[in-house]
């Protein structure tokens, strides 16, 4: 685990304990979040020439003037503290304990083959079943000949590979005779 991930966890919980809706304020972190890792964001964040004042008002600037107080509060105390490069990092620790707290995770499948809304829905049954928790699989194409499915928050990575069932099949007959 890196510096950044340590400290934005002390981050994270100290909002967390600070705010009834820790819901809505992830979301608009996660928005801030994408736009603090552009790299022209980045580079203000970084630049040693630019006030802190200012890179603050510009983070603020971003989220609108209805935003709720305790992110305002908490977006100029990572100002005055020099950790609005953060952002990114308390926003990931956010989305970690929320799933955690649902029970609810988001998992990748990939494969050649698009699947179909039956068998992605039976692999998310079967996930369901192994780990205990609700797993919403997205697809993505990739040359893998076979199945990958991966969930990054529960450490899960399953490969269904037909080259590999095909050596273990192999395998298994070469040592029943």
């Amino acid at each position: 685990m890196s510096m950044e991930e340590l400290i934005a966890k002390r981050y994270a919980k100290a909002l967390s304990e600070s705010t009834k809706d820790i819901t809505k304020i992830a979301e608009l972190l996660n928005v801030l979040a994408e736009s603090i890792d552009t790299k022209e964001v980045k580079t203000v964040l970084t630049s040693p020439i630019i006030p802190n004042e200012k890179k603050t008002e510009m983070i603020l600037s971003g989220l609108g003037n209805n935003t709720d107080s305790t992110l305002v509060h908490f977006i100029k105390v990572l100002g005055e503290n020099k950790r609005l490069d953060l952002i990114p990092f308390i926003s990931k620790v956010l989305n970690t304990n929320l799933q955690k707290l649902s029970n609810k995770y988001d998992g990748i499948v990939e494969s050649k083959e698009i699947l179909d809304a039956t068998a992605l829905s039976n692999l998310e049954e079967t996930l369901k079943k192994y780990t205990g928790a609700t797993i919403k699989l997205k697809q993505e194409k990739s040359d893998l000949d076979g199945l990958r499915v991966s969930v990054d928050d529960l450490g899960i990575e399953v490969n269904f590979s037909k080259q590999r069932v095909k050596e273990q099949l192999i395998d298994f007959i070469k040592k029943s005779l």
